[in-house]
């Protein structure tokens, strides 16, 4: 079956052909883990999933690689700011890797509460300072850096076609972009390879010596200060741990020995890089910048961005109050699931306006396939709706085409359990689930016995009113004599 994706660096939909055949290695950029992660973070893994679960739907073996950035993503995606991870620590009093571990935790649960597979490899950034120093030393060598009081910085100037992901040319780069006075930054679309850990990074906690590798943080065996000790910059976590676990032979090739011996004939590192489209203008041109400059090879074939997810059609952000983690969806009483669900019912490339009407709907619709699915025989496996199925994934993804084909079978007279099953191998929507007994919470509870008394006192005004405010909240109220009966809102 041949399949097509929307690739970023040439704006075309094209056939894809990974680089061996029947595998495919994908590199996801993954969390930074500063804080809790909110809904428009999860768009960018979900999507990731379906892309993974599609591909081995679709016979092909997939080494996916997501990483855990734990150090240097500075305040600015730009390299300029504090840490975050070192901000995020000082606020709540702990250590910086402490916090990482911490949010690192809730990111894995949350991945489990929307069945997002666990990647083939979840490297974390502090755990790869030795490859990142190695790509350093290459690209210094290769007269790609130049150093300032403040760190090792990429010349943009000496990468030919840099900006051909985005688009942009240079002198546009330099026109809308403001640099600091003080800055001694060659080109305004420079970027950071390695900070010192001087002026408002002095005190920076995670630092290693930038010539032998050495841990050089307080809590580390090595405790003298070297001239050089500092931290990676963001950009190149990402290039040092893609290349480390999905093009291994080109790594060693460029930072290693192997370099006078290798035959290895490899013209592409990876097949394909997912994230955001915010990361398009600056974090994914830096990585192909530093990568192919190090290794004179293609960086990635595919180029693959998610657009973003809005709230009630503006942006998401803590200061708006509508940044909501899927902790916030659960106390509202949705499985997280039913948030997959809305996600796969759009396309990735398009933007995504998030409501809570839209996800109550979008549980409605996850309960009743469920529904469907548990009245249906087993059954075998329907080849030709398998086959539709996966022309609609295969057609650069196309979910909300598959879920049509989904429910158009379910409400066929040859639909069966076990092409369901089939289905969900991709959806990952657990359609075997049964309805969980409502759980109400203690506000919750204080509101149905108000309603109790005002429907005892005839105040049907307020009673209604009640009723409204958990129809709101995806429930709804029947009535009997002596009772309320809380049930989920279909």
């Amino acid at each position: 079956m041949e399949i097509k994706f929307t690739n970023s660096l040439t704006r075309k939909k094209e056939v894809f052909q990974p680089i061996e055949a029947g595998k495919v290695g994908i590199y996801s950029c993954g969390p930074t883990v500063y804080a809790t992660p909110h809904i428009g973070n999860f768009r960018a893994f979900i999507f990731a999933d379906l892309l993974r679960r599609s591909l081995e739907f679709l016979g092909f073996e997939v080494k996916h690689v997501m990483n855990i950035t734990d150090v240097g993503h500075l305040t600015s995606d730009e390299n300029e700011g504090e840490d975050k991870l070192e901000k995020g620590a000082r606020i709540e009093g702990t250590s910086p890797l402490g916090l990482a571990r911490k949010y690192e935790a809730e990111f894995r649960r949350d991945l489990q509460k929307l069945n997002i597979l666990t990647p083939t490899e979840l490297p974390r950034a502090s755990e790869h300072i030795a490859e990142q120093i190695e790509l350093i030393k290459t690209l210094k060598k290769k007269g790609f850096t130049y150093e300032t009081s403040d760190g090792i910085y990429f010349d943009t100037s000496k990468f030919k076609n840099y900006g051909k992901l985005g688009g942009q040319k240079m002198e546009e780069k330099a026109a809308g972009k403001r640099i600091a006075v003080k800055s001694e930054k060659r080109n305004p679309a420079d970027f950071a390879l390695w900070k010192f850990c001087i002026g408002e990074n002095a005190n920076h906690i995670l630092r290693w010596d930038l010539e032998t590798g050495e841990d050089l943080s307080p809590k580390s065996k090595v405790q003298s200060p070297k001239s050089k000790s500092g931290f990676p910059g963001w950009h190149l976590e990402c290039s040092a741990m893609s290349l480390k676990y999905l093009a291994p032979e080109i790594l060693q090739t460029t930072c290693g020995e192997l370099c006078r011996t290798t035959n290895y004939k490899l013209q592409t590192a990876i097949d394909i890089h997912t994230g955001g489209v915010d990361h398009i203008p600056v974090h994914h041109e830096n990585e192909i910048a530093q990568s192919e400059a190090a290794t004179d090879r293609k960086f990635v074939n595919f180029w693959l961005h998610n657009e973003f997810l809005t709230v009630d059609g503006g942006k998401m952000s803590k200061s708006l109050g509508n940044l909501f983690t899927l902790e916030d969806l659960e106390k509202r009483g949705f499985d997280p699931l039913a948030f997959r669900y809305f996600c796969l019912n759009s396309n990735y490339r398009g933007k995504l306006n998030f409501s809570w009407e839209a996800l109550q709907n979008s549980q409605n619709a996850l309960q009743n396939l469920r529904k469907i699915y548990q009245n249906l025989p087993d059954g075998t496996v329907v080849d030709s709706e398998v086959e539709k199925f996966g022309t609609a994934l295969a057609d650069d993804l196309n979910s909300p085409q598959a879920l049509a084909v989904v429910w158009d079978f379910a409400k066929s007279p040859i639909a069966n359990r076990a092409t369901l099953r089939k289905f969900d191998e991709v959806l990952g929507l657990n359609l075997e689930k049964k309805e969980e007994a409502i759980k109400l919470n203690t506000e919750q509870k204080k509101l149905l016995t108000e309603r109790a008394a005002a429907r005892a006192a005839k105040d049907f005004e307020r009673a209604d009113a009640i009723r409204k405010e958990f129809e709101k909240m995806g429930f709804e109220i029947e009535d009997t004599s002596d009772k309320q009966i809380v049930k989920r809102k279909l």
